[in-house]
Formats: structure tokens, sequence, C-alpha cells
């Protein structure tokens, strides 16, 4: 006779050695390891109720001439070809000029605009037209000397690479409203970056918050298309196999990059259809291409990156990084500054006027800034063959926000007669980075991550609001 048919339930259940709280863990855990994760770019919730729920950063890489832009400075006229004070120079030094450098004035008219009655260069007749839209700040400085330093303190707080970029703080922060499109993009124009990668790194963050770049041409990102010959079903067959695996090797030793792994099959297979449609430009007006100056070629100039930025933000994303390269004038800064205005002013004030005729400009944040100014001092190299240039000046320089949140119409900051030294209202790239987060309801103090033992945060133990900008 079979002993266990006189064996009672629970006799069973102690004897054959798991017990029934060990089959009720083994099946918790079973359906931890192969339930599907929530994505780590999913919505959270902001510290406060924020101003706006997406970033639009035109960063203009290289560092315009803020005195041939926005602070215009006629004394320079004047002292042309003298050079300036040694009690303004107070010892400082320049990557490619000597200190007593003569100065070099003004290359272009300037004149009043709008209500607001903001200085403008000529070579800005398109924000001019909508400059009562925007908040222009003149009085900006930053810690970083050089290109490549700069464009990654303004990005992430840091000098050297490996911290996150802001684009990622915010990913990490309170996610993204898109399902089928990153949190982060990044577009490009104009050349290549002195910051590179580390610009839109994620750093020690889970790499699911690092920006994604799309291409210009050819597939708008990498490695989503599918090869020939391989169909849909079997592609979603693969995933869930894949993903199966992975959550069962996540359940096992808590990779958090497994997690992050399995998202980005995830998302690569949603871009997959929702991609082409976004970097179709076919279906906009000839009005709206009109405004930005775009070319239909889905992404090749800034023109055309401005208004997928726009597209973008209209699917979800939270930040879009729009990167535009050229501006770094040791030469012929009259020459350069006409060409970038050329391909930038009309698609920078496009965007505004887009967004506004869309309603989407309450709740959206543009931000225009290089990562620092230009020396009041002439740049002449025979050697290198440069003349009428600007050096590098990380004391002072201009930039703007538009947007949910900001004060229309208003300029805030001064420097002196010579635009060397800022006079009231200093803004550090820490107080405008903390400015950017608290309009999207981010306390800049709150929103930190511990690695290695210590918590960090993109504005470090700095940064003030710019409370004279805010709405």
């Amino acid at each position: 006779m079979n002993p266990l048919h006189n064996a009672t339930r629970r006799q069973f259940f102690k004897d054959c050695g798991i017990g029934l709280g060990k089959i009720a863990l083994a099946s918790t855990l079973t359906d931890q390891a192969f339930a599907k994760p929530i994505s780590p770019i999913a919505p959270k919730r902001s510290h406060f109720g924020g101003k706006v729920k997406n970033v639009i950063f035109l960063f203009q890489a290289g560092a315009p001439s803020q005195l041939e832009l926005f602070d215009h400075k006629p004394k320079l006229v004047e002292l042309e070809g003298k050079p300036i004070p040694p009690s303004v120079i107070k010892g400082q030094r320049y990557a490619f000029i000597q200190p007593d450098a003569a100065v070099l004035g003004p290359r272009f008219k300037f004149g009043r605009h709008g209500q607001c009655g903001a200085e403008l260069s000529e070579m800005l007749p398109h924000l001019a037209e909508i400059v009562d839209d925007v908040a222009i700040v003149k009085s900006c400085t930053t810690d970083q000397f050089n290109h490549a330093p700069a464009q990654i303190f303004y990005n992430t707080g840091f000098g050297v690479p490996g911290r996150p970029s802001m684009g990622s703080w915010l990913s990490y922060g309170i996610g993204s409203e898109a399902n089928d499109l990153p949190s982060f993009v990044v577009l490009k124009s104009g050349g290549n970056l002195s910051g590179g990668a580390a610009l839109w790194s994620s750093g020690f963050l889970p790499t699911s918050h690092a920006g994604v770049p799309f291409r210009s041409s050819a597939d708008p990102i990498l490695n989503v298309a599918n090869p020939v010959g391989y169909d849909a079903r079997a592609q979603r067959d693969t995933l869930d196999l894949v993903g199966k695996m992975n959550r069962r090797r996540h359940g096992v030793v808590g990779d958090p990059e497994i997690e992050t792994r399995i998202n980005s099959y995830e998302m690569a297979y949603r871009m997959q259809s929702r991609a082409p449609e976004l970097m179709d430009l076919s279906k906009e007006s000839p009005y709206t291409m009109e405004m930005y100056g775009a070319q239909r070629s889905g992404g090749a100039s800034f023109a055309d990156n401005c208004l997928l930025a726009r597209r973008l933000i209209e699917r979800g994303s939270r930040f879009v990084q729009v990167y535009h390269a050229g501006w770094d004038h040791h030469t012929n800064v009259e020459g350069g500054i006409k060409k970038q205005a050329e391909l930038t002013d009309r698609a920078a004030a496009g965007l505004i006027r887009d967004l506004k005729m869309r309603g989407m400009l309450d709740e959206t944040l543009v931000v225009w800034s290089g990562e620092f100014g230009r020396t009041p001092m002439v740049e002449s190299n025979a050697a290198l063959g440069r003349s009428q240039g600007r050096d590098h000046h990380p004391q002072a320089f201009s930039m703007w926000m538009a947007g949910g949140g900001v004060k229309p119409g208003v300029t805030i900051g001064s420097t002196d007669e010579l635009g060397f030294n800022i006079t009231e209202d200093k803004v550090h790239v820490h107080d405008i980075q903390a400015t950017i987060l608290h309009l999207l309801g981010i306390d800049h103090e709150r929103l930190t991550y511990t690695f290695q033992g210590r918590p960090y945060r993109i504005t470090d133990i700095h940064g003030h609001l710019v409370h004279k900008i805010l709405a």
C-alpha cells in the first residue's frame, strides 16, 4: 500500500521538505523574475508644481561673441587699437592672446526692439521680432576657460567627463511622457563638439537616462532598423525570449544595467515605427517650414533640428538638446558671426513663434546659450593665420530663455563699459542649471544620486535661482 495514501495534507507539506511558505515564496519570486519591469523613464512626480513640462536647449557650441550680438559697448569703438588698462586685466591669462592685446570694437550696429526696448545686434533681426517673448541675461559667468571643459561644465555641472548631463538628471528625476521615444534626445549640426559624447552622458546614473543622438542622414537612430529578411514576428519572439532570460538574471543578481538593457530593447522596438514618422517633415506646412527656414531634409541643419525638437516634445520627450557648433571665432569674428547668425537666428525665433501659435510655449522652456563669451581685445596671430578675432572670455557672456515661468521681455544683468567684468546681477552657470530645474518643478538641492558613498547633484554645492527672470 502506498504510504502517501495515509498521509495528511499537513504531513505531506512538512515531510516533503518544502513547506507551504517556501512554495508561496518561490511562486512570488518567479512572478517577479518574469514580470515586465516598470520603465526607468516612466513619468515621476516632481518636488512641486513645475511651470513647464519640457526643455529645448539650443546650445551654441564654440561661444558666440556677446559683444557682436547682445552686449553693446560703444566705449570699445573709442578705444579700438589701444590696450585695455592693466587695472581691468589684473593679471588675467588668455588662451591665445597677451593681456595687453588691443581693443576691438563691435563689428555690427545695435538697435532697440520690441515694446521692451531690448538692445540687439543687427545680426539678430528675427530674434528682434519676438524679443518681447524672451528674457535676456547679459551677466553670465563660468568657471571654465577652454571649450571642452566649459561645454562639459555647462551640461553636467563638472569640468571633466564622468558626471550625468542635465537631460539625464531630468530623465532620472521626473521621467518622460513618451513611451515610444527617448526621454532625452540629442540633435547636432554645424560640426564637431569639443566636449564630445560626455555632453549627453548619463555618467554614474543608469545608462537608460543617457541622451540618444539622432543622426541627420540614413537611419536617424543607429541599431534600430531590422536587417533584410528579419520580419516583425521573428523580432518580437526574439525580444520576448531575451527579455525573459534577462529578467531571470536580473532577479538573481539585481544589476540595474540588466533592466536598462531590457528597456533599451523594448524602446528600440517601439521606435522602429515611431522614428520614421517623427523624422518625416513632409507633413509640415510650407508656412511652418518657411518660419524655421527648414529644408525637409530631416535634421541636416540647425533649422531642421529646431523643427524636430518641437516634434519631439509634442510626442512627449522631456529634454531635447540641440547643439550647433561653429561659433569659435578666433579669426574674422565679423564674418563668422554673420555666417552663424544666418544659419540660426530665423530658426530659433521660428521655434518660439511656432510653440506660441500651437499653445505649447507655456509648457516648454527654450534656452539659448554658448559655453562662455569672447574678449573685448582682438586676437591676431600671423603664424596661425588669425586676425580680427576674439579669444575665450569666461568672465562674462550672454544668453536668453523663453517659455513658461519666464518673464517675457526683460533684460537683466550688465557688464562694465568694456564688456569685461560683470557689474550687476551675476549669474553663474550653476544658477542657470538650478533655474532650469526649478521651472520643471525640481529643487536642485534635492535631486541627488548616491554614488561611491556620497550624494551628487548637478549643481554640486552651488546654485541659486535667477529670480529676476522668473514670472
